[in-house]
């Protein structure tokens, strides 16, 4: 078993208003924790990794395939790899949650800014 401790991972900030703290990963999967100020984006996107993912606080509002799907807290989600999705804050209060990405990413993947 491997443990990592929260000061092994510093937050990141791909868009603006986005926080994400790599957390656990393994050579299956990876997990980081999110951020999402009141009114932060984050554009469409695709990529070749499941993601599931819990909010734990807030509610994140998904744009998929033109339709708005809204996570409240407690909830969770699943997006199919290459499905194309973007996210957004449309609360008065930051999101928090946990996201789980099969194959893993690397740390590194959310040292670039996404514009």
């Amino acid at each position: 078993m491997d443990r990592y401790p929260p000061s092994d991972s510093a937050a990141v900030e791909p868009v603006d208003g986005v926080n994400i703290t790599p957390l656990a990963f393994g050579e299956e999967l990876s997990t980081q924790q999110f951020e999402i100020e009141p009114g932060a984006v984050v554009p469409e996107h695709e990529h070749h990794h499941e993601q599931a993912g819990v909010v734990y606080e807030g509610e994140l509002t998904f744009l998929i395939a033109g339709e708005a799907l809204t996570v409240h807290a407690g909830e969770s989600f699943f997006i199919p790899s290459n499905e194309t999705h973007a996210a957004e804050n449309t609360g008065e209060t930051p999101v928090r949650g946990i996201d789980v990405f099969s194959p893993p990413r690397s740390p590194a993947y959310w040292e670039k800014r996404i514009e």
